[in-house]
């Protein structure tokens, strides 16, 4: 009685989906709920992408929404596999989370990898990297680690006969598990170093996305390193296997929430700083998506190619102007004084001429 007093399952509920509801086991209800809100969170957050759209205005902002998109469903699944990793591991569940764990994270963090990329180049003044360049690289990323589970597929479960899940040991489906997500560490330890390039850049207002990056590459790699120590342990119990993995999910989703997406949100509605960009690196200034046409817009034009000019201080130009000035002024001095002289002797020839 004391069991079914703790536990608010209803009496029907399958065994293995205990965890969600025995509050003997609050820690299940605690992810269970840590999780629940990072789906709703994550559902909120694509939903606010077509406003995004329409308010962001700098084109290399803009076009990292598309990647963001990408990102967000990677940790929509994270928080997800959250569920299925509470739950008892078996047939079912047990394949789901052996094999979506690496597929979701190779994902997030191949967005983060392209985005870092395309900061690293904007950070120094260069060039950025196109739309489907950066879509291009997040896709090719991600799809190294599913190569490697269906290379695992094919050589352990199909040519050995081994079902991975009841004939071998729970000790060495773990050392095979963290084997399977050594790509996963890869990724995070390059998309790692290359955010730590944010303190090389001279235009603060990349450096600014790539600290975002930075910090949350810091604290997922804090959490795996525990996560993989705890269940590679030879004395550890291992009926807190799950209870491992389904608080290391939940952790990195939020951390990849509150350290990245959220501050990349607010960093994209906001307006660009023209430091951001160098001065006469045309294809690094912002291209704003609405255009408006006029004479004011022209003159404002004409305004800054005149204070463009006063700015640079050409001297060659200057002298130029001036040489051509002098020329003008010497052309009209001359012409006034023949046209003077001319007046004076058609009078003096008058005078001349008319008593005869």
């Amino acid at each position: 009685m004391a069991t079914l007093s703790l536990s608010l399952c209803r009496s029907g509920l399958i065994s293995r989906y205990h965890r969600l509801c025995d509050k003997a086991e609050a820690w299940g209800i605690v992810l269970e709920t840590l999780a629940a809100a990072g789906v709703v969170t994550s559902v909120v957050s694509l939903s606010l992408f077509p406003l995004l759209v329409c308010k962001v205005q700098d084109s290399n902002r803009r076009k990292i929404l598309s990647l963001s998109l990408f990102f967000l469903l990677g940790v929509l699944g994270i928080f997800g596999l959250t569920f299925a990793s509470l739950s008892l591991s078996d047939g079912s569940t047990g394949p789901t989370r052996f094999f979506l764990f690496g597929i979701l994270f190779s994902l997030s963090l191949s967005c983060l990898l392209a985005h870092a990329l395309n900061l690293t180049q904007l950070v120094r003044g260069r060039k950025p990297l196109s739309l489907l360049v950066i879509l291009g690289l997040a896709v090719g990323f991600s799809l190294v680690q599913s190569l490697s589970l269906s290379e695992y597929i094919v050589l352990t479960m199909n040519r050995t006969n081994v079902n991975v899940f009841f004939s071998l040991s729970l000790s060495r489906r773990n050392e095979d598990f963290v084997l399977l997500l050594i790509y996963v560490l890869f990724l995070m330890a390059l998309t790692f170093l290359m955010s730590s390039f944010t303190f090389c850049g001279s235009f603060t207002g990349w450096s600014l996305s790539l600290s975002h990056i930075y910090l949350t590459m810091l604290l997922s790699i804090a959490i795996w390193v525990a996560w993989i120590t705890l269940l590679m342990l030879p004395d550890f119990d291992r009926r807190w296997d799950d209870t491992i993995l389904s608080s290391a999910l939940a952790a990195n989703g939020w951390v990849f929430l509150l350290a990245y997406v959220s501050p990349e949100f607010w960093l994209s509605l906001s307006l660009s700083n023209p430091m951001d960009y160098p001065v006469e690196d045309s294809f690094c200034k912002p291209q704003l998506m609405k255009k408006s046409y006029g004479v004011e817009n022209r003159a404002y034009s004409q305004e800054e190619i005149t204070q463009g000019f006063e700015e640079t201080g050409d001297t060659l130009y200057a002298l130029s102007l001036s040489l051509f000035q002098l020329q003008v002024r010497d052309f009209f001095f001359s012409l006034f004084v023949k046209g003077l002289s001319l007046s004076l002797t058609l009078i003096l020839w008058k005078q001349a001429i008319l008593p005869f």
